[in-house]
């Protein structure tokens, strides 16, 4: 079964390996001829010595001679090129143990994938990353950039920088988990001076001192790490997230300023904004939006992740005009002094009141709810109550995929596996496209536990 899966990998095109065999074997063949011509010369028109002639197997047919000449010179080619192939690649070799021909098929197969777009921010948008790049090296993030607090907040108000937290944390997701650079550039400092610090801040904090701009250093990053995609700021504009808030009790909104600020003013958002309200969409953004097959709100916090990313100029515009179909991932569980007893229907509804209706095409939404591991603190994201008439007509409105989106052993977030096979599905259902691959094509994919899902705050 193995061997014949490895044949049909091998007689798949594009891979970029046959193409270039059969060169170097027209190559090898056009020398020999050469070369047999000048020994046939020498054979026919000079008397050898009996030894040589013996050498030259003379008193064996020809047909002979032609099958044993064959036989040791492809023998001979076959073993050259894997011991070459070994010794020149041996230093870049993957770390993965995988065959290098599933990897060259995998990357093939990525290279051919769809052109995916996922706005986001926090700790939900890296698990789209981390499952969709098993099938697709076409991914941009376009990610918030209000956050203001722990070390991406420090590092913003001490250096003038745009907050790196969510960017690295982006671009972790897009790097190979078990290759240890991306493991670097997600270690934190537990003690001294650089205490709540992680590398990767610290590393694209001097990056962006050495380019000149966040979404260079951004760029050589990804570089660094080689990375299959592209992470992008939403915007290149210093801006501060804004939330009207009602304090229970309180006859007037409160207005909390900075994102890290929001969850703690213990009341319900009733809505948020950015100041400055002018900032434009970092280009590249907006030009991906266009270009995408598919685009992916969420998953993350609603109202400090995902319209601070959303709200920005530009931003919803081109997902208006866009010709990608458009899926929101709502979230798993509820999060405490944002979205406090919301129901998906709720989730929805803050989306529109922010950006307008019609500004995605489908929902993906979760519909397992285990207690193993779930801990006291997680509150499910349930559907809403048939009831309610206004809920009702939302759920309506949309194609939602209900399906099982949770982590085993983190039930409050997306198994990046599930999502990534959700949001394929549901796109090739509707659009009648291909765009899941074998299930033994794909890379495996996990998320590791990194310092960040301990302590969010601490971005």
């Amino acid at each position: 079964m193995r061997q014949r899966n490895a044949i049909i990998k091998w007689l798949t095109p594009g891979l970029g390996i046959k193409r270039w065999l059969l060169l170097l074997l027209l190559g090898i063949t056009l020398l020999a001829i050469g070369f047999a011509q000048v020994i046939v010369s020498i054979y026919r028109t000079t008397d050898l010595p009996t030894l040589l002639s013996a050498l030259t197997l003379r008193f064996l047919p020809m047909w002979v001679r032609l099958v044993l000449s064959a036989l040791l010179g492809l023998g001979a080619i076959v073993t050259a090129l894997y011991e070459l192939n070994r010794s020149i690649l041996a230093p870049f070799a993957s770390p993965r143990r995988d065959s290098w021909l599933n990897l060259a098929y995998a990357r093939s197969r990525r290279q051919r994938g769809l052109k995916v777009v996922a706005i986001g921010g926090g700790t939900g948008l890296p698990s789209v990353l981390r499952g969709l790049k098993a099938y697709t090296s076409h991914i941009t993030a376009i990610v918030t950039v209000a956050d203001d607090g722990g070390s991406s907040g420090k590092l913003r108000r001490e250096l003038g920088i745009l907050p790196p937290g969510d960017l690295r944390n982006n671009i972790a997701a897009l790097a190979n988990d078990e290759d240890l650079m991306a493991q670097l550039f997600q270690y934190r400092f537990a003690d001294g001076g650089l205490e709540g610090h992680s590398f990767g801040n610290l590393f694209l904090s001097a990056m962006t001192a050495l380019t000149g701009s966040m979404d260079q250093a951004v760029a050589e990053t990804g570089r660094v790490l080689a990375i299959e995609g592209r992470v992008l700021p939403a915007t290149l504009h210093n801006v501060t997230l804004v939330a009207e808030v009602q304090i229970a009790g309180e006859s007037r909104r409160r207005r909390v300023v900075g994102e890290s600020q929001i969850p703690e003013a213990g009341g319900q958002i009733e809505h948020v904004f950015l100041q400055p309200d002018y900032a434009r969409a970092y280009p590249d953004a907006i030009r991906a939006i266009l270009d995408a097959d598919l685009v992916v709100i969420g998953p993350g916090s609603l109202f400090t992740s995902l319209l601070p990313t959303l709200l920005v100029n530009g931003i919803v515009e081109a997902l208006r005009v866009s010709r990608a179909y458009i899926v929101y991932v709502c979230n798993v569980a509820t999060q405490q002094g944002e979205t406090d007893n919301f129901t998906v229907a709720d989730h929805i509804v803050a989306l529109e009141q922010h950006i307008g209706r019609n500004s995605f095409d489908a929902v993906v939404a979760n519909n397992h709810y285990p207690s193993k591991n779930k801990g006291e603190n997680t509150h499910y994201v349930r559907p809403a109550s048939g009831h309610d008439p206004v809920n009702g007509e939302i759920l309506q409105r949309y194609h939602i995929e209900w399906t099982d989106l949770t982590d085993e052993e983190r039930p409050w977030r997306h198994d990046p596996a599930k999502l990534a096979q959700a949001l394929l599905k549901v796109y090739e259902a509707v659009v009648h496209t291909p765009a899941l691959p074998a299930q033994n094509d794909a890379v495996g994919v996990t998320e590791p536990v990194n310092p960040v899902d301990a302590n969010p705050s601490q971005q």
